[in-house]
C-alpha cells in the first residue's frame, strides 16, 4: 500500500491525457488565497527572492520583520517570529506543514528556496489552516500553475566572495490544457571568511542542490489534476570556534511529492490531494569518521480534502479534512522506530453579505496518537471603510504538538507532554493614499505549556511543560511607489517592536530583539537599476536572565546592488553586501562576514 501511495503521487496526473480541455490558475495551496483576505501576509515574488540568492536566512532577514539566528553565514539558522521560538514558526510547502518530525522546526538554510513562484510570510496564528507550530507565524513556499503562456525560461547565476556560487535554471510551458514547470537550483561556498581578529570561519563550507517538478492538466471546464515534487540534497559543515576542534558536518536529504484533483462548478469547489514526504539526516561528530554518526529518518503519508460550498452569493462553508501517518527512526539517538497516526477536521464559515465587510469563523479538532489533542478556533474580519483606510482583525487559538525528540529521546523524553497552547489577537490597520501605503499592526499573544528542556537531578536534561510566555508588539510598514517617464522608484520601511517575556522570570526571551528596522529601495532609470537593503537590530540578550555582559551588540547592515539591462532579456548585476564592514553576530560565538561582493547574470527567454 505504501509503494502504491508513493507511485500514485507521480502517476496520478497522467491519466488526464485521455480527456479534453479551460480554466484559470491552479494554486497548489488551496487555502492561501483565503488566508490573504483575512491575515497580514507579505508576498515576496521570485525576482525579489533573487536579491538575496545566497540563503533563505538572508532573504528573511532583509525583507521581513523576522529575526534570524544564524551560526555564521549559510550555517544552522532558525527564526524568531513575533517573539516566539523556532518551534513556533511553521514552514509550509504548497499547503503542507514540513517542520521536522524530530525537532519540530525548520532549519532555514536546509530548506530550498529558489524555484518557487513566490515565498510568503504570514504573521500570527494559523493552526486552523496549517496545523502545529503556526503560532508566531508561518513561511509559505508556493507553486502555482498558469495556462496559455507558452514556453518561458530563466537562467540565473551569481558568483560571490568566499568561492560562492548560487545558480537557478527554471523553465515552464503551458497551453490551454497543460501546464508544466521545472527548476534546478544549486548553492555552494567554501565560506572561509574572517572577521578582524575576533573570528575565523573554519570548516564553514556548504553545498546544496534542489529540483522542483510540477505538472497540471485541465480535464474539462470543471476538473483539473496536478502534481508537484521536490528533491533536496545538502551537505553543511559546522564552523569551529577553535583550530584544534574536530571538524563536524551535517547531511540532509528531503523528498516531497503531492498529487491533487481540483473540481469546481457554480456551487462546489473541492480540492483533494495526497502527499508523500521523507526527511533524512546524518550528523558526524567527526567528519572523517563514519563511526561517529547519529541521525534520523522520517516518512509521512498524507491525504487532505478541501470542500467548499456556496450557501448563497454572499456566504460559503468550507470543510477541511486531513488524515495521515508518520514513521520515524533514529540512528544512535535513543529514538527507536516510531509510528504515529494523526488527523484533523475543520469547519469554516465565510460571509460577504455586507458591502465592504467580510468575516470568517473557523473551528478545528486535531487528533494526534498518544497526545491529548486540542480544540482550536479562529475568527477574523476584513472591513474596507473607504479608499483610504481598511481594517483586518483576527483572534485565534493555536498549538504546537510535542515532537518525537520531546516524547521519546533517551534519556529525557517525556511521553506525558501536553501540546503548547496559544491565544492571540491582532488588528491590522491599512492605509493607502495616492502613491503611499502604510500598515500598522499591534498584536498580543499568550502561550501556555511551552515545552522546555530543563536540567534535573545530576544535571540530566528532560522535557517538560513549564514555560508561560506573553508577547505583545507592533509591526509597521510604510511604502511608496512612483514612476515618472523613464524613472521609477519603490521603497519600503519596516519596523517591529517585540516584547516577549517568560512570566516566571519576567525577562525578555533570549534572542528576541526589542526593535528591528528594515528598509529597502529600488530606483530605476531606463536600463539601469539600483537596489538598497538595510537592517538594524537593537541589543539582543543571549540568556534567559537578560544579562547585560552576555548581550549581543546592536548592528546596522547595508547591502547595495547595481543592475543593467544589457539586452531586453539579459541583466547583469553587481552587489556589495555589508557595505560598511559592520562587525556583528546574531548568536553567541559566530560572526557574520564583513564587506563582500557578488556579480550575477539573469537571463529570461
Amino acid at each position: 500500500m505504501k509503494r502504491l501511495f508513493f507511485y500514485f503521487s507521480f502517476i496520478f496526473p497522467i491519466f488526464g491525457f485521455a480527456q479534453e480541455a479551460v480554466i484559470d490558475t491552479v494554486y497548489v495551496d488551496s487555502q492561501f488565497e483565503n488566508a490573504k483576505n483575512f491575515s497580514k501576509i507579505k508576498v515576496i515574488k521570485s525576482d525579489d527572492v533573487l536579491r538575496n540568492a545566497t540563503s533563505l536566512s538572508d532573504l528573511l532577514s532583509f525583507q521581513t520583520p523576522i529575526y534570524i539566528k544564524e551560526n555564521g553565514r549559510g550555517m544552522v539558522s532558525s527564526p524568531s517570529f513575533r517573539g516566539t521560538t523556532a518551534q513556533q514558526t511553521a514552514f509550509v510547502w504548497n499547503g503542507i506543514n514540513i517542520n521536522s518530525q524530530f525537532l519540530g522546526q525548520g532549519d532555514i538554510n536546509n530548506i530550498p528556496f529558489l524555484g518557487y513562484d513566490n515565498i510568503a510570510v504570514k504573521s500570527g496564528g494559523g493552526s486552523v489552516l496549517y496545523g502545529s507550530s503556526a503560532i508566531g507565524g508561518s513561511i509559505h513556499l508556493n507553486n502555482s500553475f498558469g495556462y496559455n503562456k507558452g514556453f518561458k525560461g530563466q537562467i540565473f547565476s551569481e558568483f560571490a566572495s568566499y568561492e560562492t556560487l548560487n545558480s537557478l535554471l527554471k523553465s515552464s510551458f503551458s497551453n490551454d490544457k497543460v501546464s508544466f514547470q521545472f527548476s534546478l537550483s544549486h548553492n555552494q561556498s567554501k565560506n572561509d571568511y574572517d572577521v578582524d581578529e575576533k573570528y575565523v570561519n573554519r570548516n564553514g563550507a556548504y553545498n546544496n542542490t534542489g529540483v522542483n517538478f510540477g505538472f497540471a492538466y485541465k480535464a474539462d471546464e470543471h476538473n483539473e489534476i496536478y502534481s508537484q515534487s521536490q528533491i533536496f540534497d545538502a551537505t553543511q559543515n559546522y564552523p569551529l570556534l577553535s583550530e584544534f576542534s574536530t571538524p563536524t558536518k551535517y547531511l540532509s536529504r528531503t523528498f516531497r511529492s503531492l498529487a491533487g484533483w481540483d473540481f469546481n462548478n457554480e456551487k462546489i469547489k473541492n480540492d483533494f490531494k495526497i502527499a508523500y514526504l521523507t526527511d533524512d539526516y546524518l550528523f558526524y561528530l567527526d567528519s572523517n569518521n563514519s563511526n561517529t554518526r547519529t541521525g534520523g529518518s522520517s516518512k509521512q503519508y498524507l491525504a487532505k480534502n478541501d470542500f467548499k460550498y456556496d450557501l448563497s452569493a454572499s456566504s460559503e462553508i468550507n470543510f477541511l479534512g486531513e488524515i495521515g501517518q508518520v514513521e520515524a527512526e533514529g540512528f544512535n539517538t535513543g529514538v527507536n522506530s516510531i509510528k504515529r497516526s494523526q488527523g484533523s477536521a475543520a469547519l469554516l464559515y465565510r460571509n460577504f453579505y455586507v458591502k465592504n465587510f467580510s468575516w470568517e469563523l473557523g473551528v478545528k479538532k486535531e487528533y494526534i496518537e498518544n497526545v491529548k489533542s486540542p480544540f482550536l478556533f479562529s475568527v477574523a474580519g476584513n472591513f474596507s471603510i473607504n479608499n483610504f483606510y481598511s481594517l483586518k482583525l483576527s483572534a485565534s487559538k493555536n498549538f504546537r504538538a510535542p515532537t518525537f525528540n520531546d516524547l521519546y529521546w533517551e534519556p529525557g523524553g517525556n511521553k506525558d507532554l501536553r501540546p503548547e497552547i496559544s491565544y492571540q489577537f491582532e488588528v491590522s490597520n491599512n492605509f493607502k493614499w495616492k502613491f503611499l501605503t502604510a500598515t500598522i499592526t499591534p498584536y498580543y499573544m499568550d502561550i501556555k505549556d511551552m515545552i522546555r528542556w530543563i536540567p534535573g537531578a545530576g544535571g540530566m536534561y528532560h522535557a517538560t511543560n513549564t514555560a508561560h510566555v506573553k508577547s505583545f508588539g507592533l509591526e509597521a510598514q510604510l511604502g511608496a511607489t512612483q514612476k515618472f517617464g523613464d524613472f521609477g522608484y519603490c521603497t519600503m520601511l519596516g519596523y517591529a517592536y517585540t516584547n516577549s517575556q517568560d512570566q516566571a522570570l519576567k525577562k525578555q526571551l533570549a534572542f528576541v530583539p526589542y526593535h528591528k528596522v528594515n528598509f529597502g529601495a529600488d530606483f530605476s532609470y531606463k536600463i539601469v537599476a539600483l537596489h538598497l537593503q538595510t537592517i538594524w537590530n537593537s541589543k539582543i540578550f543571549s540568556d534567559t536572565q537578560s544579562t547585560e555582559k552576555f548581550a549581543l551588540d546592536p548592528f546596522f547592515v547595508i547591502n547595495l546592488g547595481f543592475e543593467v539591462d544589457v539586452i531586453k532579456s539579459l541583466k547583469l548585476g553587481f552587489k556589495v553586501n555589508n557595505v560598511t564592514s559592520e562587525v556583528y553576530r546574531t548568536v553567541v560565538g559566530y560572526y557574520m562576514p564583513k564587506r563582500n561582493y557578488a556579480i550575477n547574470m539573469n537571463f529570461n527567454f
